[in-house]
């Protein structure tokens, strides 16, 4: 017989999911969105940070609740990557790239973080 007890409602809310806050400014409105970024449809809006927080945590625990009820699966918190690859490409790309890296003077890791940073939108 199994010890493992069926994951409820308090187990879902002690996870650590991420949390997305956006301050929006439409016309002369001011307002924070936040959402769950692992939770699908887990989102709200509220005129502070605080209150916002707060309702989220309502929100994602009326979600949660639904789930439950009717069984359908819940989606747990992502884990931060390690932060290293191992990647293949051409050799010439590996020949390009190492070269540009000798010109900056840097190592090739740290260029290729560089080039790849630069390609990632900050929006």
């Amino acid at each position: 017989m199994s010890n493992i007890k069926p994951k409820n409602i308090d187990y879902y809310m002690s996870l650590d999911y991420t949390v997305v806050i956006n301050k929006v400014h439409e016309e002369s409105l001011s307002y924070y969105y936040g959402k769950i970024a692992e939770l699908d449809g887990c989102h709200t809006t509220a005129d502070s940070v605080e209150e916002l927080i707060k309702d989220l945590e309502e929100v994602k625990r009326d979600y949660i609740e639904i789930k439950l009820e009717f069984g359908d699966p819940i989606p747990e918190p992502n884990e931060m990557p390690s932060g290293k690859i191992v990647l293949r490409m051409p050799k010439t790309l590996h020949w390009r790239l190492a070269g540009e890296a000798k010109q900056e003077g840097v190592s090739l890791n740290q260029y290729m973080i560089y080039k790849l940073s630069q390609s990632i939108s900050t929006d």
